[in-house]
């Protein structure tokens, strides 16, 4: 199994440290030139080769975008790949659109909670999930990964595939930095940035 995952451009969500969850915000022009350099470097790597691979995202239109971005510059038709929903980025639920300065001052208490295993935390909002539950839909999908595959989801996404793959604890997992500007690399189970 070899996985070249990409994390979408940055979102002015992003660059103010909203919690974005699924909310469809789309790149800024940081996360549009972070998707059209991580497209040169996805050539560099891959060259003649990249027609042999994969090429899914999650459904969100950040993902999208970064991905098409990515194709155009490999010379890809930036349009043939495909979504999968399992690739979502987790739901913060009611929590969306606040950072957590904001949250520090109307829910103290839960977010003290949160701070004590941001793992297994559930925000409010029937669509919530903790990092738990996304990670059963995203190994759902690791499992299905039958080809050489180049894909672009979420910093979620991206923290649970490091705890799926032994690479870090889960505490660690959930608090751990994910560049928008850097490839990592999935391959028989090593997993790490290049």
């Amino acid at each position: 199994m070899l996985i070249y995952m990409i994390r979408h451009g940055q979102t002015d969500w992003n660059a103010e440290i909203r919690l974005q969850g699924q909310k469809d915000i789309p790149l800024n022009e940081t996360g549009r030139q972070q998707a059209t350099e991580n497209g040169r470097s996805l050539a560099a790597l891959l060259g003649k080769q990249a027609g042999g691979f994969h090429f899914v995202s999650s459904p969100l239109h950040r993902t999208r975008e970064t991905m098409e971005r990515m194709r155009l510059v490999m010379a890809l038709d930036p349009t043939d790949y495909r979504t999968d929903e399992r690739l979502r980025e987790v739901s913060f639920g009611d929590w969306e659109g606040y950072t957590m300065a904001e949250l520090e001052r109307e829910v103290p208490e839960r977010v003290a909670e949160r701070e004590i295993s941001k793992w297994d935390f559930i925000p409010p909002g029937d669509e919530a999930e903790s990092y738990e539950i996304l990670s059963w839909r995203v190994g759902a999908w690791l499992k299905d990964v039958t080809a050489p595959t180049v894909c672009v989801a979420h910093g979620g996404v991206i923290r649970v595939l490091f705890k799926i793959c032994g690479a870090m604890a889960q505490e660690a997992a959930a608090i751990g930095a994910i560049p928008q500007d850097r490839i990592l690399k999935i391959e028989n189970g090593a997993i790490g940035w290049i």
